[in-house]
């Protein structure tokens, strides 16, 4: 029997009929709740929302799921079937942007703070330059440089169970600050490079979210 990393992989699924022996069909409701554009319930959740995901992938396939936040309502609605992310400063790496730029498919998921449901939409997505539609995204007089314009193909609300198993709004479950791991610390392992230590790169963390937010 061979395995892979401890995995006997006979037991690895291939087909979706096999999927579908195991864990059934979705009820009519399920099916029924996706809309293809962004309603009133929509745009409300979206106005509430202050963090989502956005997930993309290359031509290749080769997947990516990077976080975007700031205050509510930072994600505008254009009309039922736009709406544009503000992309605020990072590390430059840009792999969101890049995947659009050779698959624009992409699915978000809009989260807020103490709501176990979430908001998924799916869709087409294209960056735009456009400076007048920008400039109504500026925070402290910085106009971001680009936003993601996604076209809406799929909208429907995601289950709380995630969020009811993980207790992840419950205050009272999370660690302690000196239990919680040292993201400058494994930066610092994972550059592997002389003169950067936890601490140096600390200062640098620290700085970056202090003056280079927008």
């Amino acid at each position: 029997m061979k395995l892979l990393i401890g995995i006997d992989k006979t037991q690895l699924i291939s087909t979706e009929a096999e999927l579908r022996s195991l864990l059934g069909f979705p009820g009519e409701r399920v099916i029924k709740k996706v809309i293809s554009e962004l309603d009133h319930n929509c745009r409300e959740f979206i106005a509430k929302s202050p963090f989502l995901t956005v997930s993309t992938s290359n031509a290749e396939g080769k997947c990516d799921a990077s976080p975007r936040g700031d205050a509510p309502g930072f994600v505008h609605v254009l009309d039922d079937k736009h709406l544009v992310i503000p992309e605020r400063p990072g590390n430059k790496r840009i792999d969101t942007l890049r995947n659009i730029l050779e698959n624009p498919h992409v699915g978000l998921q809009f989260i807020v703070p103490g709501l176990g449901e979430t908001l998924r939409i799916n869709g087409r997505a294209s960056i735009t330059k456009d400076e007048v539609l920008l400039q109504s995204m500026a925070v402290q007089g910085r106009t971001p440089l680009v936003g993601i314009i996604v076209e809406a193909e799929e909208c429907y609300m995601h289950c709380a169970k995630a969020f009811f198993r993980s207790q992840l709004w419950k205050p009272e479950t999370w660690l302690d600050n000196d239990q919680l791991p040292s993201p400058a610390k494994i930066l610092a392992e994972h550059l592997n490079t002389d003169g950067v230590t936890e601490e140096t790169v600390a200062i640098s963390l620290a700085d970056s979210y202090k003056n280079r937010l927008y």
